[in-house]
């Protein structure tokens, strides 16, 4: 049924296909379907001119639409991604490393590589050289819920 389809509709095939995977990234929005779709509006392009060649045939066209779609998923993602970007929150989520380079004073003495300092209003756990309570304390950096101290000069 869906060859016949194809096979009815011609080269308009691959314009309906683009068409319908464009909707559903409306419908379903992650960024992912516009570049397959885009790749099946090119393919339908290529069908137009090729379609009564007896090379361009349906096993030729899903390789290109296939390797069109490949190539604009990773041309698409290197273009519009999001990780290079400076923001106005760079330790967003991800308070532990906003605390580096800060000062506090040890509420817990270190002891045995452990102990406990307050930060604005939360006690964190930090490890270090043993130092008795009430030493001001840098803190160096985080690894995950606990924080790397020294002592501040």
């Amino acid at each position: 049924m869906i060859v016949g389809l194809a096979v009815s509709f011609g080269p308009w095939s691959w314009w309906i296909l683009g068409l319908i995977l464009l909707a559903a990234e409306l419908a379903m929005p992650g960024f992912f379907l516009i570049w397959i779709g885009a790749a099946a509006i090119v393919t339908g392009v290529l069908s137009l001119g090729l379609w009564d060649n007896p090379i361009w045939m349906w096993q030729i066209q899903l390789l290109v639409f296939a390797a069109l779609s490949m190539v604009s998923i990773i041309l698409g993602r290197r273009l519009f991604s999001r990780t290079n970007r400076p923001t106005d929150e760079p330790f967003l989520n991800q308070r532990g490393e906003s605390l580096v380079g800060r000062t506090a004073t040890l509420a817990e003495p270190i002891a045995n590589g452990r102990g406990r300092i307050r930060l604005d209003d939360t006690y964190w756990s930090v490890m270090g050289p043993d130092l008795p309570s009430g030493t001001t304390v840098r803190v160096v950096s985080s690894h995950g819920r606990d924080l790397k101290v020294e002592a501040a000069a």
